[in-house]
């Protein structure tokens, strides 16, 4: 909620202003995230003026200890609803960092694209405090991903069709 929301504002921070509109995508049950991301497109805006964003909640796919067995039908609910999600904004480019809700979309995003419908690139950056291992997001979109970016060289080691830039964010 709030560190993957900070870093991944830290990310697009550095992009052009030619990655407009954003649509950003949060669980509904995220009460941190929406502020954050008002405050950091209101000081975008005093840097380019035809700043455009969407605000997009989606049903959270797995909370903090939820048992493995539930998590399964609440994953694929809110992948149901990713689904129409992205069909309404059809994303060139989905840059996520490792949020459970980022799997939904990502999952959606592929079956779009499997239909022939839209193709979206995924860049997946696994989050920074990541040194040893990857979170489950990054486990199962290792495989989903365009690109798999990790900030330390250690998981570049160990999985080797992840890109290795240094530490990012």
């Amino acid at each position: 909620t709030g560190g993957h929301t900070t870093e991944i504002l830290r990310l697009l921070s550095c992009l052009s202003e030619s990655y407009s509109p954003r649509h950003y995508v949060f669980a509904d049950s995220d009460t941190m995230s929406e502020a954050k991301i008002h405050s950091f497109e209101q000081k975008r805006a005093e840097t380019f003026s035809n700043s455009q964003f969407t605000l997009d909640r989606i049903p959270r796919s797995r909370e903090v200890r939820q048992s493995w067995a539930s998590s399964v039908l609440t994953t694929l609910y809110s992948t149901l609803y990713s689904l129409l999600l992205t069909y309404r904004r059809k994303p060139d480019l989905i840059l996520c960092n490792g949020p459970g809700t980022c799997v939904p979309v990502c999952i959606s995003a592929l079956l779009l694209g499997l239909l022939g419908i839209k193709r979206a690139i995924i860049v997946y950056v696994e989050s920074i405090c990541r040194v040893e291992t990857l979170s489950l997001s990054g486990k199962i979109l290792y495989y989903l991903s365009d690109y798999f970016i990790v900030q330390w060289p250690n998981l570049k080691e160990k999985y080797p069709k992840a890109v290795y830039l240094g530490q990012i964010v």
